[in-house]
């Protein structure tokens, strides 16, 4: 697992952009795993940035979210369908109709789930999936006990994510307790899993998922088992890691890393 710190908020997310355009920059169709929440929205604002100044293509890139509310319509303004068009797809040339979110308004939301599991294999799987984590440790809306090798599914939210994610809704007591999310196991397949968290209040959870055991209770600890999973966070989130000053030692000696930042 690689570890880059970076002294604020705004320069985690302007690296993670960086990192995402480049990879579409060597690789024009790419298959691009997108996540929500407020941690992302300055990134996609960058990405938006970015191509608009010719230095980054979508035209034939291929997206998949990880996860939608069960119950709500796409143009409702609390689902993830409408999140994904205000804050990306409206500002990139990105072919809509090759933009996915899983569909939580499905009369059929099992079926709707393994659908969108074949989507994404028939596009020839994610090249690279962005995460964000929830207070549980959640990645997607895998909350504790979610097992490694779960698939795109319905899942019930826990009490946490309540109170973490309905202060976004006008009426708190709106926020539907279903969600389908991609599984952990379908996570994990991704040729490369980029995590984002910045703030404070993700330290603990952080500390936990990068330096504390590999646990289904806190299913980010599953990026561990990955081959190629980069985590970026700014100082408070990187706060309470035992192991930062040698993290820090890294990043100024890996020489493609030092070319990504520009030092």
């Amino acid at each position: 697992m690689q570890i880059i710190i970076m002294p604020t908020a705004d320069k985690a997310a302007q690296i993670t952009a960086k990192i995402i355009a480049n990879e579409i920059n060597n690789k024009p169709a790419y298959k691009l795993g997108l996540a929500t929440g407020r941690t992302m929205e300055a990134v996609y604002a960058k990405l938006a940035e970015m191509n608009k100044a010719g230095k980054v293509d979508f035209s034939l890139v291929k997206s998949f979210n990880l996860d939608e509310y069960i119950g709500l319509k796409p143009d409702d303004v609390n689902s993830y369908h409408y999140y994904m068009n205000y804050h990306l797809f409206d500002k990139i040339n990105i072919d809509k109709r090759n933009t996915h979110v899983p569909d939580g308004a499905a009369d059929d939301v099992d079926a709707a789930a393994a659908v969108y599991e074949y989507e994404m294999e028939d596009a020839g799987g994610v090249d690279l999936q962005l995460l964000g984590i929830g207070r549980t440790g959640h990645i997607g809306f895998n909350e504790p006990l979610s097992s490694f090798a779960s698939r795109t599914r319905a899942v019930t939210l826990t009490q946490t994510t309540y109170e973490q994610n309905s202060p976004l809704f006008a009426n708190p007591a709106d926020m539907p307790m279903e969600a389908v999310t991609m599984g952990v196991g379908t996570i994990l397949e991704a040729g490369k899993l980029l995590l984002l968290a910045t703030g404070s209040e993700k330290a603990d959870i952080i500390a936990k998922t990068i330096e504390g055991p590999v646990t289904s209770m806190i299913s980010a600890t599953a990026l561990q088992l990955h081959a190629d999973a980069t985590v970026i966070l700014d100082e408070e989130a990187a706060a309470k890691l035992q192991g930062i000053e040698t993290y820090k030692w890294y990043m100024k000696k890996d020489k493609k890393l030092i070319d990504i930042l520009g030092l």
